[in-house]
């Protein structure tokens, strides 16, 4: 049986976390608003469903990878005291997937709106 309440503090502390990713990084105030512009122009060009689907799909995979990077830099934050030689390249390498991610969201994005533009 589902308990509404355990199901709501949960979902409290899922939005405390988006807020204070929010908060506290720049770059995923950035990818928010991108995806708010983003939305705005879904119903401006009215785009068929598939296409609307694609660039939902690329949109949330580039904010979940932005809120995992987050989470990442600052578990590795923790151990800065006893910092091992990976901790710096594991952040790299976070902050790498997030670029692809943004990148191939882009791309996609062109492709999707290039027809419709010209």
């Amino acid at each position: 049986m589902l308990d509404v309440r355990r199901f709501l503090r949960s979902l409290r502390f899922a939005v405390k976390g988006i807020v204070t990713l929010a908060r506290e990084e720049q770059s995923f105030r950035i990818q928010l608003l991108a995806a708010l512009v983003l939305t705005v122009l879904i119903f401006v060009f009215n785009l068929s469903r598939a296409e609307t689907a694609l660039l939902v799909v690329v949109a949330v995979m580039t904010l979940v990878l932005e809120l995992l990077n987050g989470a990442v830099e600052r578990l590795v934050d923790l151990f800065k005291p006893r910092i091992h030689a990976y901790a710096e390249q594991i952040k790299d390498m976070m902050a790498g997937a997030v670029l692809v991610s943004s990148v191939g969201a882009l791309l996609v994005g062109v492709l999707v709106f290039w027809s419709h533009v010209f």
